[in-house]
């Protein structure tokens, strides 16, 4: 079955107005039930992990937890998409004037993680093993990518479905995803690891890919 896409986790109220209080109670459970699934998946397995427990350990029903996900691997993508969300939240105050790695140095010391980090953390070092969770994590990239494409496309002044735009976006987007990945290798043993520490993951993965294909 395919995920839900990202774009559809966001719910953003128009710019500048706040969310409704049931869209950020909505948000709130669908988030705390992620944080419990991989609670579970971390200390039972994916495997032996039912959502009837999920939605117990949240203290809701079954039915409401697949009113909200169509699986139990699924209940883990609010999560991801947080992650995602920070990153692209951070490319939105990129000044036009200042090139990409320029911003990223620039902000190296500045910024936090968001909520749930080493969560997080957790959740992308069991997507090496777990393929179904693999599959989220990937699904959730793929549909970040058109989101990037836009933001790409209205820095340029280009179109978002230019091959090129699409091209840099996932490039960015593969940056991205390799930066999250071997941070949260090298820091499983640190939970309270800095913006900076990953940040210098990032790092190097934009400068690896602003260097094309010297092959």
């Amino acid at each position: 079955m395919r995920q839900m896409p990202w774009e559809e986790w966001r719910q953003e109220a128009p710019t500048g107005e706040r969310p409704s209080l049931a869209e950020r109670r909505k948000a709130a459970l669908r988030f705390e039930i992620a944080c419990e699934a991989v609670r579970l998946f971390t200390t039972q397995g994916v495997t032996a992990t039912t959502g009837e427990q999920i939605a117990r350990a949240v203290g809701v029903s079954s039915r409401t937890l697949w009113r909200h996900f169509p699986t139990k691997e699924s209940c883990v993508l609010p999560l991801l998409a947080a992650g995602l969300d920070f990153a692209v939240t951070q490319l939105r105050h990129w000044p036009p004037e200042m090139d990409l790695l320029d911003f990223f140095t620039e902000t190296r010391g500045t910024g936090d993680l968001p909520p749930g980090t080493p969560t997080i953390l957790a959740l992308i070092r069991m997507t090496s093993t777990e393929p179904a969770l693999r599959a989220v994590w990937l699904q959730a990239h793929d549909d970040a990518l058109p989101v990037l494409g836009r933001l790409l496309a209205e820095r340029s002044g280009g179109a978002a479905d230019d091959l090129r735009v699409t091209v840099h976006a996932a490039t960015l987007n593969g940056a991205l995803r390799a930066a999250a990945e071997n941070f949260a290798r090298r820091y499983a043993d640190q939970p309270d690891a800095s913006y900076d520490e990953f940040a210098a993951c990032l790092d190097v993965a934009l400068r690896a890919a602003s260097e094309g294909l010297p092959y």
